[in-house]
């Protein structure tokens, strides 16, 4: 046992003499971008992939080492170079959404006009989602930021119409035309209604205790997970109203705070300081809050 711990204290030892400030960059570059690169993958499918793959290669490194399996050595040492070839279209979707976020990561703002006419817009979107509330009629509001939402407004059917309280209030009430769907909001006008909106693939929902969300939720999830775009959502079953921005979800929220969110979320870019740009976006602001998303 103590022959054990000399040759450990004695490897690293010998690691740490031949380290340099070349060497301690490098391991930091390394660190940093297998941290991103999981950042990116969070909440995706493809965490459990890489967890499994791992687990492979930890594996069948174990077993090559074995000089008494020189057919199964082989035979690995053979396949582990397809096996590499077929990680990027395993991981297409995982890969092509983490790209998409790193795209947006430098104009994760709307411009200055739109955000000017949606401060106009909020009030009568946050009283609408309160009285929806209250009744219990479900809703799915989606309000464009930089990315162009034209490709799902499509789906639906084109209203653009000046938004206001009663007219969101009538999308929503049950059993109408266009109650079904999500509306698209872009500045101050409500471009169109009864729209579908993509499923999240994230499985985030399907590890909640709480079974009250369904397809509007899900359907918020996956329209933040390819945009930049925000989502409200007020739950038919139980009143409860959500915003979700960037695949993460805040959840039973009261007037005054939906109100602030909003208002956070499209700031106008003139009265931001540079110290903006360090910021992290409000649903991570809130430790508690985080504790509530799914």
């Amino acid at each position: 046992m103590f022959e054990f711990f000399d040759n450990l204290a004695a490897n690293l030892a010998f690691i740490f003499e031949r380290l340099t400030w070349l060497s301690a960059v490098d391991i930091l570059l390394v660190t940093a971008v297998l941290f991103f690169v999981l950042l990116f993958l969070r909440g995706t499918q493809a965490i459990a992939l890489i967890r499994g793959a791992l687990m492979f290669v930890v594996l069948v490194g174990l077993l090559t080492s074995l000089e008494v399996l020189p057919g199964f050595s082989w035979l690995m040492r053979t396949a582990l170079p397809a096996l590499l070839f077929a990680i990027p279209v395993i991981f297409a979707p995982e890969i092509r959404h983490a790209l998409e976020r790193l795209g947006r990561a430098g104009a994760s703002r709307p411009n200055e006009k739109t955000a000017t006419q949606m401060q106009d817009t909020i009030a009568d979107i946050v009283s609408a989602a309160i009285r929806l509330s209250d009744r219990q009629h479900g809703a799915l509001i989606v309000l464009e930021r930089r990315d162009k939402l034209e490709e799902f407004i499509r789906t639906g059917v084109r209203l653009d119409a000046h938004v206001t309280t009663e007219l969101l209030l009538q999308v929503f009430y049950p059993n109408t035309p266009l109650h079904d769907g999500a509306v698209v909001i872009a500045g101050e006008r409500l471009v169109a209604a009864a729209c579908v909106m993509p499923l999240s693939a994230s499985g985030v929902l399907a590890h909640t205790p709480d079974r009250q969300m369904g397809l509007r939720h899900r359907a918020a999830l996956g329209i933040s997970e390819v945009s930049d775009a925000v989502a409200i959502v007020v739950s038919e079953e139980t009143g409860s109203i959500s915003v979700v921005q960037n695949g993460k979800m805040i959840r039973r929220l009261d007037m005054e705070r939906l109100e602030n969110i909003l208002r956070a979320f499209f700031k106008p870019a003139s009265r931001l300081g540079l110290s903006s740009w360090f910021r992290r976006t409000p649903s991570a602001h809130n430790h508690k809050e985080e504790e509530e998303r799914l």
